[in-house]
Protein backbone atom coordinates (compact mmCIF):
# COMPACT_ATOMS: atom_id res chain seq x y z
CA UNK A 1 0.00 0.00 0.00
CA UNK A 2 1.08 3.49 -0.99
CA UNK A 3 1.50 6.28 1.80
CA UNK A 4 1.67 8.65 -0.11
CA UNK A 5 -0.57 11.29 -2.26
CA UNK A 6 -1.19 10.21 -5.57
CA UNK A 7 -0.60 12.13 -8.46
CA UNK A 8 -2.36 12.35 -11.44
CA UNK A 9 -1.62 15.59 -13.62
CA UNK A 10 0.49 18.47 -12.29
CA UNK A 11 2.92 18.53 -9.10
CA UNK A 12 4.79 21.02 -7.52
CA UNK A 13 8.53 20.87 -7.28
CA UNK A 14 8.49 21.33 -3.66
CA UNK A 15 5.96 18.62 -3.29
CA UNK A 16 8.66 16.48 -5.88
CA UNK A 17 11.62 17.78 -3.92
CA UNK A 18 10.01 16.62 -0.30
CA UNK A 19 9.41 12.41 -1.65
CA UNK A 20 12.97 12.52 -3.35
CA UNK A 21 14.05 9.11 -2.64
CA UNK A 22 11.35 7.20 -1.42
CA UNK A 23 9.90 3.79 -2.50
CA UNK A 24 8.38 3.61 -5.46
CA UNK A 25 9.05 7.27 -7.24
CA UNK A 26 10.32 7.53 -10.75
CA UNK A 27 11.25 10.45 -11.96
CA UNK A 28 11.97 11.42 -16.44
CA UNK A 29 13.78 13.96 -17.62
CA UNK A 30 12.11 14.82 -21.34
CA UNK A 31 14.19 18.10 -21.97
CA UNK A 32 14.64 18.09 -25.79
CA UNK A 33 14.16 20.47 -28.78
CA UNK A 34 12.37 19.91 -32.04
CA UNK A 35 13.50 23.04 -33.98
CA UNK A 36 17.53 22.74 -33.74
CA UNK A 37 20.19 20.81 -35.62
CA UNK A 38 21.25 19.81 -32.13
CA UNK A 39 17.64 18.88 -30.54
CA UNK A 40 18.33 15.03 -30.97
CA UNK A 41 21.09 14.80 -28.22
CA UNK A 42 20.81 18.38 -26.90
CA UNK A 43 18.25 17.47 -24.02
CA UNK A 44 20.21 13.94 -23.11
CA UNK A 45 23.45 15.76 -22.93
CA UNK A 46 22.15 18.83 -20.53
CA UNK A 47 20.80 15.79 -18.61
CA UNK A 48 24.41 14.25 -17.72
CA UNK A 49 25.50 17.43 -17.00
CA UNK A 50 22.82 18.06 -14.22
CA UNK A 51 19.14 16.71 -13.68
CA UNK A 52 16.96 16.10 -10.91
CA UNK A 53 18.34 13.45 -8.50
CA UNK A 54 17.19 9.87 -9.96
CA UNK A 55 16.07 11.08 -12.94
CA UNK A 56 16.16 8.89 -15.69
CA UNK A 57 16.73 10.79 -19.32
CA UNK A 58 13.22 9.86 -21.30
CA UNK A 59 14.70 10.28 -25.49
CA UNK A 60 11.70 11.82 -27.45
CA UNK A 61 12.85 10.02 -30.37
CA UNK A 62 14.14 6.95 -28.98
CA UNK A 63 12.02 6.31 -25.75
CA UNK A 64 8.94 8.23 -26.36
CA UNK A 65 8.08 7.38 -30.18
CA UNK A 66 7.98 4.10 -32.65
CA UNK A 67 9.23 3.59 -35.97
CA UNK A 68 7.84 4.86 -38.53
CA UNK A 69 4.91 3.74 -40.61
CA UNK A 70 3.18 5.77 -43.58
CA UNK A 71 1.27 8.72 -41.89
CA UNK A 72 2.28 7.91 -38.50
CA UNK A 73 4.10 11.85 -38.77
CA UNK A 74 7.34 12.41 -37.71
CA UNK A 75 6.88 11.30 -34.13
CA UNK A 76 5.36 7.76 -34.38
CA UNK A 77 3.46 6.75 -31.55
CA UNK A 78 5.42 3.37 -30.00
CA UNK A 79 4.16 -0.42 -30.21
CA UNK A 80 3.00 -1.85 -27.25
CA UNK A 81 5.83 -4.56 -26.54
CA UNK A 82 8.28 -1.86 -27.11
CA UNK A 83 6.83 1.16 -24.71
CA UNK A 84 6.43 -2.00 -22.27
CA UNK A 85 10.22 -2.85 -22.36
CA UNK A 86 10.88 0.76 -22.00
CA UNK A 87 9.15 1.22 -19.25
CA UNK A 88 10.36 -2.07 -17.50
CA UNK A 89 14.38 -0.22 -17.96
CA UNK A 90 13.13 2.84 -16.12
CA UNK A 91 12.15 0.65 -13.38
CA UNK A 92 8.32 1.36 -13.78
CA UNK A 93 6.04 -1.23 -12.44
CA UNK A 94 2.10 -0.74 -11.65
CA UNK A 95 2.11 0.62 -8.76
CA UNK A 96 5.03 3.53 -9.31
CA UNK A 97 4.29 6.96 -9.28
CA UNK A 98 5.68 8.45 -12.11
CA UNK A 99 7.24 12.08 -12.01
CA UNK A 100 7.98 14.04 -15.85
CA UNK A 101 9.74 16.95 -16.62
CA UNK A 102 11.48 18.96 -19.37
CA UNK A 103 13.10 22.48 -19.32
CA UNK A 104 10.10 24.28 -18.50
CA UNK A 105 6.74 24.33 -20.33
CA UNK A 106 5.93 20.90 -20.00
CA UNK A 107 5.77 20.24 -23.84
CA UNK A 108 7.52 16.86 -24.14
CA UNK A 109 6.78 16.00 -20.66
CA UNK A 110 3.20 15.48 -21.66
CA UNK A 111 4.20 13.06 -24.26
CA UNK A 112 5.58 10.80 -21.55
CA UNK A 113 2.06 11.49 -19.43
CA UNK A 114 0.30 10.72 -22.05
CA UNK A 115 1.98 7.56 -23.23
CA UNK A 116 1.72 6.89 -19.59
CA UNK A 117 -1.73 7.15 -19.04
CA UNK A 118 -3.26 5.97 -22.23
CA UNK A 119 -1.19 2.92 -21.27
CA UNK A 120 -3.35 2.41 -17.99
CA UNK A 121 -0.67 4.15 -15.93
CA UNK A 122 -2.83 6.48 -13.66
CA UNK A 123 -0.49 7.94 -11.46
CA UNK A 124 1.50 9.90 -13.60
CA UNK A 125 2.24 14.03 -13.24
CA UNK A 126 3.98 16.69 -14.76
CA UNK A 127 6.16 18.98 -12.95
CA UNK A 128 4.65 22.39 -13.17
CA UNK A 129 7.55 24.98 -14.15
CA UNK A 130 9.74 21.79 -15.28
CA UNK A 131 13.71 22.20 -14.02
CA UNK A 132 13.39 26.07 -14.63
CA UNK A 133 11.27 26.27 -11.82
CA UNK A 134 12.27 23.21 -9.76
CA UNK A 135 16.07 25.51 -10.40
CA UNK A 136 14.46 28.89 -9.67
CA UNK A 137 13.59 27.44 -5.86
CA UNK A 138 17.34 26.29 -5.39
CA UNK A 139 16.33 22.72 -5.19
CA UNK A 140 19.20 19.89 -5.68
CA UNK A 141 20.53 18.70 -8.59
CA UNK A 142 23.23 16.11 -9.70
CA UNK A 143 24.54 14.37 -12.62
CA UNK A 144 25.03 10.58 -11.48
CA UNK A 145 23.13 7.99 -13.61
CA UNK A 146 20.41 6.54 -11.18
CA UNK A 147 19.97 2.81 -10.39
CA UNK A 148 17.50 0.89 -12.43
CA UNK A 149 16.13 -2.33 -10.71
CA UNK A 150 15.62 -5.62 -12.78
CA UNK A 151 12.55 -5.88 -13.94
CA UNK A 152 10.80 -7.28 -16.40
CA UNK A 153 8.69 -5.96 -19.39
CA UNK A 154 4.64 -6.36 -18.41
CA UNK A 155 2.45 -6.39 -21.08
CA UNK A 156 0.39 -3.15 -21.90
CA UNK A 157 -2.04 -1.91 -23.87
CA UNK A 158 -2.76 1.37 -25.26
CA UNK A 159 -6.64 2.96 -25.07
CA UNK A 160 -6.97 2.94 -28.39
CA UNK A 161 -10.32 4.29 -28.57
CA UNK A 162 -8.52 7.76 -28.14
CA UNK A 163 -5.70 7.37 -30.20
CA UNK A 164 -6.81 8.58 -34.14
CA UNK A 165 -5.27 8.49 -37.61
CA UNK A 166 -6.22 10.74 -40.19
CA UNK A 167 -9.28 8.80 -41.40
CA UNK A 168 -10.62 8.62 -37.68
CA UNK A 169 -10.15 12.80 -37.82
CA UNK A 170 -11.57 13.14 -40.70
CA UNK A 171 -14.74 11.17 -39.39
CA UNK A 172 -14.80 12.72 -36.16
CA UNK A 173 -14.70 16.40 -37.93
CA UNK A 174 -17.66 15.31 -39.93
CA UNK A 175 -19.39 14.13 -37.12
CA UNK A 176 -19.09 17.54 -35.29
CA UNK A 177 -16.37 16.50 -33.39
CA UNK A 178 -13.56 19.26 -32.39
CA UNK A 179 -10.59 18.94 -33.64
CA UNK A 180 -8.02 21.20 -31.71
CA UNK A 181 -4.16 22.33 -33.07
CA UNK A 182 -1.75 22.97 -30.13
CA UNK A 183 0.70 24.81 -32.88
CA UNK A 184 1.44 28.59 -32.64
CA UNK A 185 -1.24 30.44 -34.21
CA UNK A 186 1.27 31.55 -37.41
CA UNK A 187 1.86 28.13 -38.40
CA UNK A 188 -1.85 26.91 -37.95
CA UNK A 189 -2.63 29.83 -40.33
CA UNK A 190 0.26 28.98 -42.57
CA UNK A 191 2.36 32.05 -42.43
CA UNK A 192 5.49 29.90 -41.37
CA UNK A 193 6.20 26.59 -41.60
CA UNK A 194 9.77 25.93 -39.61
CA UNK A 195 9.59 22.41 -39.37
CA UNK A 196 7.49 20.40 -41.80
CA UNK A 197 6.81 21.02 -46.13
CA UNK A 198 3.63 22.19 -46.07
CA UNK A 199 2.51 25.13 -44.42
CA UNK A 200 -1.13 25.43 -43.31
CA UNK A 201 -3.80 23.11 -40.87
CA UNK A 202 -6.41 20.77 -41.65
CA UNK A 203 -9.78 22.11 -43.23
CA UNK A 204 -12.05 22.26 -39.75
CA UNK A 205 -9.44 22.08 -37.00
CA UNK A 206 -9.35 25.01 -34.21
CA UNK A 207 -6.56 26.61 -33.16
CA UNK A 208 -5.51 26.48 -29.55
CA UNK A 209 -2.13 26.80 -29.27
CA UNK A 210 -0.59 24.61 -26.38
CA UNK A 211 0.79 27.97 -24.55
CA UNK A 212 -2.44 29.03 -24.07
CA UNK A 213 -2.47 26.60 -21.06
CA UNK A 214 0.04 28.38 -19.25
CA UNK A 215 0.87 31.50 -17.00
CA UNK A 216 3.89 32.35 -15.96
CA UNK A 217 5.67 29.55 -17.26
CA UNK A 218 3.23 27.09 -15.38
CA UNK A 219 -0.01 25.69 -16.18
CA UNK A 220 -3.36 28.06 -15.29
CA UNK A 221 -5.04 27.02 -12.30
CA UNK A 222 -7.46 24.09 -12.81
CA UNK A 223 -10.55 26.42 -12.68
CA UNK A 224 -9.30 28.92 -15.15
CA UNK A 225 -8.70 26.02 -17.44
CA UNK A 226 -11.93 24.63 -16.90
CA UNK A 227 -13.68 27.65 -18.21
CA UNK A 228 -11.73 28.40 -21.25
CA UNK A 229 -12.16 24.51 -22.49
CA UNK A 230 -15.44 24.62 -21.57
CA UNK A 231 -15.79 27.37 -23.99
CA UNK A 232 -14.28 25.29 -26.65
CA UNK A 233 -16.25 22.66 -26.04
CA UNK A 234 -19.65 24.34 -26.06
CA UNK A 235 -21.58 22.22 -24.53
CA UNK A 236 -19.62 19.30 -26.04
CA UNK A 237 -18.00 15.96 -23.45
CA UNK A 238 -14.69 16.13 -23.77
CA UNK A 239 -14.38 13.06 -25.29
CA UNK A 240 -15.96 15.07 -28.30
CA UNK A 241 -12.25 16.41 -28.49
CA UNK A 242 -9.13 15.59 -30.50
CA UNK A 243 -5.66 16.99 -29.98
CA UNK A 244 -3.06 17.65 -32.95
CA UNK A 245 0.04 19.22 -33.42
CA UNK A 246 2.86 19.35 -35.37
CA UNK A 247 3.67 15.58 -34.95
CA UNK A 248 1.75 14.21 -32.01
CA UNK A 249 3.96 15.86 -28.94
CA UNK A 250 3.20 19.35 -27.71
CA UNK A 251 -0.88 18.01 -28.60
CA UNK A 252 -0.44 16.23 -25.32
CA UNK A 253 -0.02 19.33 -23.20
CA UNK A 254 -3.71 19.86 -24.23
CA UNK A 255 -4.41 16.35 -22.32
CA UNK A 256 -2.98 17.43 -19.16
CA UNK A 257 -4.53 21.03 -19.19
CA UNK A 258 -7.48 18.95 -19.89
CA UNK A 259 -7.28 16.08 -17.56
CA UNK A 260 -5.87 18.88 -14.50
CA UNK A 261 -9.26 21.00 -15.22
CA UNK A 262 -11.58 17.62 -14.79
CA UNK A 263 -11.99 17.79 -18.43
CA UNK A 264 -10.16 13.88 -18.95
CA UNK A 265 -11.12 11.79 -22.07
CA UNK A 266 -10.12 13.79 -24.90
CA UNK A 267 -8.28 11.89 -28.00
CA UNK A 268 -4.96 12.84 -29.82
CA UNK A 269 -4.14 12.74 -33.51
CA UNK A 270 -1.13 11.03 -33.11
CA UNK A 271 0.51 11.46 -36.68
CA UNK A 272 -0.96 15.48 -36.55
CA UNK A 273 0.17 17.84 -39.40
CA UNK A 274 3.18 15.98 -40.23
CA UNK A 275 1.12 12.83 -40.52
CA UNK A 276 -1.50 14.12 -42.40
CA UNK A 277 0.27 16.03 -45.53
CA UNK A 278 2.28 12.63 -46.22
CA UNK A 279 -0.67 12.19 -48.68
CA UNK A 280 -1.23 15.03 -51.12
CA UNK A 281 -4.30 14.30 -51.85
CA UNK A 282 -5.44 15.53 -48.39
CA UNK A 283 -7.04 19.08 -48.26
CA UNK A 284 -4.61 22.38 -46.44
CA UNK A 285 -6.32 24.80 -44.99
CA UNK A 286 -4.74 28.50 -44.67
CA UNK A 287 -5.80 31.65 -42.50
CA UNK A 288 -7.42 32.30 -39.35
CA UNK A 289 -10.03 29.07 -40.31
Amino acid sequence: MNPHETWTTLVSPTQLAARLGTPGLVVLDARFALATASGAGSGEADWRVAHVPGAHYAHLERDLSGAHAPGAGRHPWPGEAAFARTLAGWGIAGDSQVVVYDAADGAFAARAWCLLRLAGHAAVAVLDGGLAAWRAQGLPLDAASPLVPQSLAQPLAFDRSRLFDAARVQAHLAEGGLLLDARAGERYRGEVEPIDRVAGHVPGARSRPYAANLGDGRFKSSTRLASEFSTLLDGRPPGDVVAMCGSGVTACHHLVAMAHAGLDGAGLYTGSWSGWIEDPARPVATGAG
